[in-house]
């Protein structure tokens, strides 16, 4: 099958290269004047390297494509959405509200600024990635993290089907109501930490953080660490958990147990439920 090939031009109109198909998109620019929206709206079978985007909208409803080594600039508002099958590889996302409702996506290599970054997605693999954004993945599922370093707050919420590992997180009330997360060999640094939970499993990982895992079902700690900072944990929460080291302090754990080698200080009093938690320490 022959292909198009579109190399150094500049596209600035309305919908320019409006559902092209087995096309090559080599250098190009799009922005200008015109200040089109949609550039390649509807694309299938596209191969995209070396270009800016500066346009609102340039990628929706795309299939089976893959842009590399390009940026999508602040004002490329709303890239990605709706669409399928796609790559992003080695590319800098600095456009609002990236990534929404799209099914199958990589993102591989990728420095990403996008506040609302990754909205009701499904089948999101992500590999060596640097993400800063204040709402990461609200509600999408079965999404799949390898060394991700991200900064953000309101991170993970009302996820399902995750599996995090050898990465560095950074951000607040991450994983809030989320359902069957495993999170693995990573730094989870956020207050607040995956209240509201059912089936959040953190394997060998650095917590750190005011009152995490509250409120949470199905809690499972395996070989983890907690920081000092890590206070007021598990309160209300049906919890397995292992603990290497110390923790600060444990309060009004509902069910379950909670192992470390010390805990600071266990806090039962003023519950609204049973603590019918077993906490033990290995120094005593």
């Amino acid at each position: 099958m022959t292909r198009i090939c579109i190399q150094n031009e500049t596209f600035d109109a309305e919908r320019s290269l409006y559902n092209l198909t087995h096309g090559d998109v080599i250098a190009c620019i799009f922005a200008g004047p015109a200040d089109g929206e949609s550039v390649l709206k509807e694309a299938r079978d596209v191969f995209v390297t070396g270009c800016r985007f500066a346009l609102r909208y340039p990628l929706w409803h795309a299939m089976d494509f893959t842009v590399q080594n390009s940026t999508l600039e602040e004002t490329c508002r709303a890239p990605l959405w709706y669409a399928a099958d796609g790559r992003l590889e080695d590319c800098r996302i600095n456009g609002v509200k990236c990534l929404r409702e799209c099914d199958r996506m990589v993102l591989d290599g990728c420095r990403i600024l996008s506040p609302e970054f990754g909205w009701k997605c499904r089948g999101v693999t992500v590999e060596s990635c640097d993400i800063t954004s204040e709402y990461l993945f609200w509600e999408t599922r079965d999404l799949t993290i390898d060394r991700l370093t991200m900064h953000g707050k309101y991170s993970f919420q009302y996820t399902e089907n995750v599996h995090i590992k050898n990465s560095d997180l950074q951000t607040k009330d991450a994983f809030w109501h989320a359902k069957n997360v495993l999170v693995e060999d990573s730094i989870v640094a956020g207050e607040y930490l995956g209240w509201y939970s059912d089936g959040l499993t953190l394997v060998r990982c650095r917590i750190s953080g005011t009152q995490p895992l509250c409120y949470c079902k199905n809690l499972t700690l395996i070989d983890c660490t907690m920081a000092e900072d890590a206070d007021l944990s598990f309160e209300y929460s049906d919890v397995k958990a292992d603990v290497k080291g110390r923790i600060h302090s444990v309060k009004n754990p509902h069910t379950g147990y909670i192992t470390a080698d010390s805990i600071g200080k266990i806090l039962l009093e003023d519950s609204i439920m049973e603590n019918d938690c077993v906490i033990t320490e290995r120094t005593k």
